[in-house]
């Protein structure tokens, strides 16, 4: 399993192009589940949280706290197609707004695997600077 997780691409984005990734990603998949579902809240919420899940592991290293904050935006770009609302842009501006509150679930929900994910990534790539001096007094007292 780690052959196949190992051939799977590994963009490193940076922090607009992550978010420039999840918006579109989030956009077309809008666009998709309004053609497809009729704009189902949940088919977009669980379209989300994979969307989310990929930004956070393709934003590279130095750009890692990008990733929870371009998430919700792309949330938002994505609710844009699905928001149903009638009656010229104040009417599409508050079925969005509306959108965003009721569906308020699967954005938190989102942006906690951004954020869990990055959150892990950082930690290990803090590990992995330790000064040598460190390492090595560590491996001394480990048992």
């Amino acid at each position: 399993m780690v052959a196949a997780l190992r051939r799977l691409p590994n963009p490193r984005l940076t922090g607009l192009g992550g978010g420039l990734f999840a918006a579109t990603a989030m956009f077309l998949l809008g666009c998709l589940d309004q053609l497809l579902f009729d704009g189902s809240p949940l088919v977009f919420g669980l379209l989300f949280l994979p969307v989310s899940a990929l930004t956070a592991l393709w934003v590279r290293d130095a750009d890692l706290v990008t990733a929870p904050i371009g998430v919700p935006i792309a949330f938002a770009a994505g609710v844009v197609p699905i928001a149903g609302g009638t009656g010229g842009i104040g009417g599409q501006t508050m079925a969005v707004v509306t959108a965003l509150a009721v569906q308020a679930g699967w954005l938190y929900g989102g942006t906690l695997v951004a954020g869990l994910i990055s959150s892990v990534r950082k930690v290990r790539l803090m590990g992995r600077r330790q000064p040598a001096p460190v390492r090595v007094a560590r491996r001394r007292t480990a048992p």
